[in-house]
């Protein structure tokens, strides 16, 4: 038996390896952990969202039909922004990031308040849209024209910070007046990541992640939720029925679950004991319903994403490319781990959702069209457009025998 399982792994290795070979392979990478992402976050969350959907709103199917509907917007999103050419969409990136910046300082004069963060705007038919979320996709899309732009003076610091830094920065800077920490945390994460990605020599980067440490701490330490959050955070046991509650009732859904899990629809903490529970929070309830097992398939898919991003990003001979899959792929990643991190109480309850799972129209649209631009990136590795040029042939060929 072990005999036969070590001639068979350097035979599994060798098919893995020929597979990523393949022209397509980074393509097809993001196209198949998107779409599964996609369609067990719209299944977990009709089920997460269940019983608070029939209590508020007399329909259990209320809040996954709004899901579905931005889930259809940003499917369509994704398909043209995979088919867009690169050259015009990067000229509609500063219309995007000014559209974006517009939208987010109308939010502080007819902005609707959500659990103390006034970052919506009231849509028709009851909907909101959060213009923040749309700041993830224009800020990556905008640095990316800058550098590639830049490209051949990108060794001297001057170039790598400015404008970046104090454009970008101003625009996190909005958010945190919306005081949206959360989305604000990765937009800084997102820019020192750029930095990074640049080449920004040490002493430059240190200055930067200094200050926008300091910026943190003083937007913390001037709020006394975040404060109460932030300590309760090492021992949410010292305040169970405030700050430490989320946290607390997240890790019994988690140990609830054990390998297995309950089943799906069995969760109890959903029944309104765990807050956020189809937002924030909708890992506890994968993981009490879907166990370790589906909390491990959910962390698989996104490190799917992440290496077919840092693959795209290393491959592409295009310097537009590499910037806006590393960019994408930064700010996915961040955020995910952001929430993974809260969920399992190895980070600070601070409220940002998990991308293309949980609850939330303006985070699924814009994640939606984001993965449809890395696709569209993932187009311009070597070989991939002749490929895709050879599939749609011989696709064609074969409707044409068919109706033959």
């Amino acid at each position: 038996m072990t005999d036969t399982a070590e001639r068979r792994a350097p035979a599994i290795v060798e098919a893995a390896r020929r597979t990523l070979e393949r022209p397509l392979a980074s393509y097809q990478l993001v196209l198949g952990s998107t779409a599964l992402l996609l369609g067990l976050g719209l299944i977990m969350v009709l089920s997460a969202s269940s019983i608070f959907a029939l209590r508020n709103y007399g329909n259990s199917f209320a809040i996954v039909q709004r899901q579905l509907i931005f889930a259809v917007l940003g499917v369509i999103g994704a398909i043209a922004a995979s088919r867009i050419p690169l050259p015009m969409l990067r000229k509609l990136i500063r219309p995007f990031l000014l559209a974006t910046v517009t939208l987010i300082v109308a939010t502080f004069f007819i902005g609707v308040d959500v659990n103390g963060n006034r970052n919506w705007l009231a849509l028709p038919g009851g909907f909101q849209l959060q213009p923040s979320e749309f700041a993830k996709l224009a800020v990556v899309l905008w640095i990316a024209d800058l550098y590639a732009r830049r490209q051949k003076y990108l060794g001297t610091p001057r170039y790598v910070l400015t404008p970046m830094v104090p454009i970008a920065g101003a625009v996190a800077a909005l958010v945190v007046g919306q005081h949206d920490l959360g989305t604000a945390l990765v937009l800084f994460a997102l820019i020192v990541g750029m930095l990074w990605v640049a080449g920004l020599p040490a002493k430059q980067m240190s200055g930067v992640i200094a200050g926008i440490f300091v910026v943190l701490v003083f937007f913390v330490a001037t709020a006394p939720h975040r404060v109460a959050r932030l300590l309760n955070f090492t021992d949410p046991q010292s305040d169970p029925d405030s700050a430490g509650f989320q946290a607390i009732h997240g890790m019994m859904a988690l140990a609830r679950g054990g390998f297995w899990g309950v089943g799906l629809g069995g969760s109890r903490q959903k029944w309104g004991t765990l807050p956020e529970a189809h937002t924030d929070f909708i890992l506890a309830v994968i993981g009490e319903e879907l166990g370790l097992l589906g909390t491990f398939v959910v962390l698989v898919l996104f490190a799917v994403v992440a290496f077919a991003g840092i693959r795209i990003a290393s491959r592409t001979k295009d310097p537009f490319v590499r910037y806006t899959a590393a960019g994408i792929t930064i700010w996915i990643m961040v955020q995910a781990v952001i929430n993974i991190g809260m969920v399992l109480g190895l980070l600070p309850v601070i409220g940002i959702p998990l991308p293309l799972i949980s609850y939330g129209g303006s985070s699924l649209l814009v994640t939606l069209v984001a993965m449809g631009v890395l696709i569209n990136c993932a187009k311009t590795e070597p070989g991939a457009r002749r490929a895709l040029a050879a599939g749609r042939a011989s696709r064609a060929r074969g409707r044409a025998s068919r109706r033959g």
